[in-house]
């Protein structure tokens, strides 16, 4: 059994403890010592950091023995960690040694006001509405609460001004150790199912909790909470906040978001949501225009790519192929059609928008390739032509790779590797 010394004074940031075990799981040095201020990941609160002797302490772990396991690395600098299976090196630790620890006090303190602020939040909501925490989770970067039911804007926000009354009120918080007897005559905001000895969290008049988590002495060392969102979780609600050093921190973050983005627009900070929603106007009308034209000049390069088609004959085992689905043309001249195979300068949508604009007439048979390399390659035909498209794109891929498909009278591929001539050749000579 480790003597927890963060049970009484979580404020300590250096110790001196016995080594009383020394072992190796899964490639990783476990020490155990017969007392540690170093607290580990329990009750929704993360682990702390820090050194033991030489050593970087990078995971601390409860054990089921009720003693606390510290995961270390050679080096106060930390390093990589042993693969999994492999034996850590070597390192002068042995039991019956007499070490010093440190904590990494940024993030402990950084836990401390989180895991006070979780204390004052959770409490707010219960005391002005009778809203339930359920559970909660210490995040590296945001902390949540969830709520048993939904609650509105307006009752975040009174929650939200009530804990930081308290918060700049400063009131002492006290740490109780109290029999089960003792705890279920006291006005717990949650009952435990614990037994033995209960370690209770008061906040003066204001919240009393069993927790065995570290936290500040007065509320003031909380700073401050700030809501940062909500959203529906599990028929109840997920509140995401920040306290103190993390408070500022957003702050900060939204101040250089908001400054950058009344600069870019030339307006107030006020302006900003009305001058957002009038950029996205516009642009959502540049692409309607856009579209519009796109289309027009597709139909005129349609008509001029049409022109210039070439006419060949089908090979006989082409002219086969895709019969079913084919409207009999009326041409005395069986087994031509009209060709239409380019490199054209246009992403998949334009290569697209041609081919169906010329295939929409009799008699066409439609091959057209990006320029770009890896090539786009869009395939269609006219109603009255006996080709399937997507049996000529798949021969194209299985020769210069790519992927695709569609249908008898439209496919369309993307990543072949070569040339967009060669590519056409290789056409032509299938067809």
């Amino acid at each position: 059994m480790t003597d927890r010394l963060y049970y009484t004074d979580p404020y300590l940031q250096a110790f001196e403890a016995k080594v009383e075990r020394v072992e190796t799981r899964d490639g990783r040095l476990f020490v155990t010592l017969d007392r540690t201020a170093f607290y580990p990941s329990s009750g929704g609160q993360p682990f702390d950091t820090g050194s033991l002797g030489p050593l970087r302490v990078v995971d601390v772990v409860d054990e089921e023995d009720g003693s606390i396991a510290h995961v270390v690395e050679p080096g106060k600098s930390g390093g990589e960690q042993p693969a999994s299976g492999a034996e850590p090196p070597a390192v002068p630790i042995a039991p019956g040694q007499v070490l010093r620890g440190a904590i990494d006090w940024t993030r402990r303190f950084d836990h401390m006001q989180q895991h006070s602020g979780q204390h004052v939040l959770s409490a707010a909501f219960e005391r002005l509405f009778h809203i339930r925490t359920v559970s909660f989770h210490l995040g590296a970067a945001i902390s949540t609460i969830d709520l048993a039911r939904e609650a509105s804007p307006s009752e975040i926000a009174a929650a939200e001004a009530d804990a930081n009354r308290i918060v700049w009120e400063d009131r002492p918080v006290a740490i109780r150790f109290v029999t089960a007897a003792e705890a279920a005559s006291l006005p717990l905001r949650k009952e435990t199912v614990r037994g033995g000895t209960l370690r209770l969290i008061d906040v003066k008049d204001f919240d009393l909790s069993a927790c065995g988590g570290t936290h500040v002495e007065r509320t003031g060392g909380i700073g401050m909470i700030a809501v940062a969102g909500w959203e529906r979780f599990k028929g109840g609600q997920r509140i995401e906040f920040v306290c103190g050093g993390r408070a500022l921190a957003a702050f900060r973050a939204l101040r250089d978001t908001v400054t950058a983005g009344v600069r870019l627009l030339s307006v107030l900070p006020d302006e900003l949501p009305a001058s957002i929603e009038r950029l996205q106007a516009e642009a959502k009308e540049h692409r309607r225009s856009t579209t519009a034209l796109q289309s027009e000049l597709a139909r005129y390069r349609a008509d001029e790519l049409a022109a210039s088609a070439e006419t060949v004959r089908l090979k006989a085992s082409r002219a086969s192929i895709g019969k079913p689905d084919v409207v009999p043309s009326e041409s005395p001249d069986d087994g031509a059609v009209k060709l239409v195979a380019r490199a054209v300068d246009a992403d998949a949508n334009g290569l697209k928008a041609l081919a169906t604009a010329i295939a929409a007439r009799p008699g066409y048979l439609v091959l057209l390739v990006s320029v770009s390399t890896p090539v786009l390659a869009v395939i269609a035909r006219s109603a009255d032509v006996p080709v399937a498209s997507h049996e000529l794109l798949k021969s194209l891929i299985a020769r210069f790779g790519g992927r695709g498909g569609g249908r008898a009278d439209f496919a369309q591929g993307g990543g072949l590797v070569a040339a967009p001539d060669a590519i056409l050749d290789a056409a032509r000579a299938e067809i």
